[in-house]
């Protein structure tokens, strides 16, 4: 067991072919982005080597790139641990992307026929359902989905490359508080599919806009009550 543990299938199998620290590199940051492996966590070498069935070498090398890339700390005696992100680090992000994801919005509007409306129509529906699951994973998951969809449909592929940079923090920040955006979030998904399908790109840029600020707003609230 890894010291703080994991939840019981957590763990993703490890595909290959393929370079083996990518595999590695790549299973250790979806275990933190979906707090898996929780901010503060002790990060010992043979533990997860030994979940993810590998040796040490691969494993030590996911954990210094993850260091390079903000998502492990490494401390001098200590050993690795998942970084704790700031409350200043955390709304420097989330501004960032209520930009990026305002724009997306407004090209989606100008860009969008019938299929991609569709598309965002049936994710809407899997998020909703998962709320009413209280299926918090599948709803990170679907709520990542169609904000990745609302940047397909923009057409821009420097703002998508832009986008994809912050998007996995977003994640990370969003899992917390899925359960307290809950159907609410939906609802304004619900509203921003409304204004693209009317081809209303003010209107969906207000909403995309208020949409991500009030995520901004919950995730610093979220100690509170």
């Amino acid at each position: 067991m890894l010291s703080a543990g994991l939840p019981q299938g957590a763990v993703p199998k490890l595909e290959r072919p393929g370079p083996l620290r990518e595999r590695v590199y790549e299973a250790l940051l979806e275990l933190i982005t979906t707090r898996a492996l929780r901010p503060g966590q002790h990060l010992v070498e043979s533990e997860l080597a030994g979940h993810l069935g590998v040796s040490r070498q691969p494993v030590r090398e996911a954990l210094q790139r993850l260091n390079t890339d903000g998502w492990v700390d490494l401390r001098p005696a200590q050993g690795a641990f998942v970084h704790e992100p700031t409350e200043e680090e955390a709304d420097q992000l989330l501004s960032v992307r209520t930009l990026l994801e305002a724009e997306a919005a407004r090209l989606a509007a100008a860009n969008s026929g019938t299929e991609g409306i569709a598309a965002l129509e049936e994710l809407c529906v899997q998020g909703e359902q998962a709320v009413a699951d209280d299926d918090v994973d599948l709803a990170v998951a679907t709520n990542a989905a169609f904000h990745a969809k609302v940047m397909e449909l923009a057409g821009n592929a420097v703002l998508s490359e832009l986008a994809g940079q912050v998007g996995r923090r977003v994640r990370w920040y969003y899992t917390p508080v899925a359960r307290r955006r809950g159907a609410q979030s939906w609802i304004e998904h619900r509203s921003l599919i409304a204004a693209i399908s009317a081809r209303d790109g003010q209107r969906a840029t207000e909403i995309m806009r208020s949409h991500t600020e009030h995520t901004r707003k919950t995730y610093h609230q979220r100690e509170q009550g």
